[in-house]
């Protein structure tokens, strides 16, 4: 017997995902390229046309300085970027005892780079504001070190690590140096945060349009100061009108790169910002609100609220329908993502005043 269509479920109460509603022209382009495969551009042409602009308009957020000379794909997500730019660093770094330095905060998809390609991952110690400590850092890099990592906008608390610093840091002892700005990347332009390829000697770049940049999942996107990043990736095709492929996934469908385009058509630059202001005042809001009740909260800083709320407040929350989430330290999380209204945020409030009653 035929069974019902299953519904995607609706976001009106997800409060923890740094994913949201793609925008109409997005979702319109992801179905019209769905059949493509980037991963052979000399077959399916016009999808790597596509795909040059989507690095292009990347490059162009990220502050590339010309953005003609950016160099980068589109992913799957962070997870792909992440792991490609510790493949590349490795590819590209002498010696065989090799290792990566990342902050604790780093996302883990790292400790997934780490086990698959066979380094060592060095993780250091935040400092009180949840940023990587510069002097943790300094010690634990050596001649081994291919790659520092810096996050920008951490999937815990939002935060930005001191990126020029970092980049210092594995300038001296000749490593690569990239940030993870998977989920801060389409919010960090509107702010006065030192993050990108403009601010410091950022050989890589973690920026996924399927987070704030309101694309259809999967797209990600990996960027790197330099070709010569890709071609440490890249590999023989013999059967492919492409002859060599930089990509991890290989195949990959065209919706990603198509929709990841027409995103940032619709809202680069007004659209962002405004998406950016929204959310930020909303994270603020919900902050001050639950100070207001006696939690501890932890002070936004990009759009992503933390807070100490009970367990059995937590889970009753669950109880009543909203997706939130937990920090490692065990912490109310909500991402204060485009599809997150102000009216949803006062009756998540609501609920929270009647559960503690």
């Amino acid at each position: 017997m035929r069974q019902p269509e299953p519904e995607p479920q609706s976001f009106d109460r997800v409060l923890s995902s740094m994913c949201t509603e793609p925008h109409p022209d997005a979702r319109a382009a992801a179905e019209r390229f769905l059949a493509t495969n980037p991963g052979d551009p000399a077959t399916y042409e016009s999808v790597a046309e596509l795909e040059a602009r989507a690095v292009e308009g990347l490059a162009t957020l990220a502050a590339h300085s010309a953005p003609a000379d950016a160099a980068g794909y589109v992913t799957s997500g962070g997870t792909e970027a992440n792991v490609q730019a510790v493949r590349s660093a490795r590819n590209r770094h002498d010696g065989s005892e090799v290792n990566v330095v990342a902050p604790a905060s780093a996302h883990f998809s790292f400790t997934k780079a780490a086990e698959v390609l066979g380094v060592e991952l060095r993780t250091v110690p935040l400092d009180d504001d949840f940023r990587a400590d510069v002097d943790a850092v300094a010690a634990a890099v050596n001649d081994g070190t291919a790659l520092v990592v810096g996050v920008a906008g951490s999937t815990e608390y939002g935060r930005v690590d001191p990126i020029p610093e970092l980049a210092a840091i594995a300038e001296e002892v000749g490593a690569r140096f990239h940030v993870d700005a998977a989920w801060g990347g389409f919010v960090l332009p509107f702010t006065d945060h030192a993050w990108s390829f403009a601010d410091a000697a950022v050989d890589t770049l973690t920026i996924d349009p399927h987070k704030y940049g309101q694309a259809p999942v999967p797209a990600g996107g990996l960027l790197a100061r330099e070709d010569a990043a890709l071609d440490a990736l890249a590999v023989d095709t013999p059967y492919l009108e492409s002859r060599s492929q930089a990509t991890l996934t290989g195949t990959r469908s065209g919706a990603g790169v198509a929709g990841a385009v027409a995103a940032m058509d619709a809202l680069w630059p007004d659209g962002y910002r405004e998406a950016a202001e929204r959310a930020a005042d909303n994270a603020d809001w919900l902050a001050d609100e639950l100070a207001d009740r006696g939690y501890r909260v932890v002070e936004p800083e990009l759009p992503l609220v933390a807070a100490d709320v009970p367990e059995s407040e937590f889970e009753s929350l669950r109880d009543a329908g909203w997706k939130v989430s937990r920090t490692g330290a065990g912490e109310l999380r909500v991402v204060c993502m485009p599809h997150v209204t102000r009216s949803a945020l006062r009756a998540f409030v609501d609920d929270l005043d009647r559960i503690r009653r």
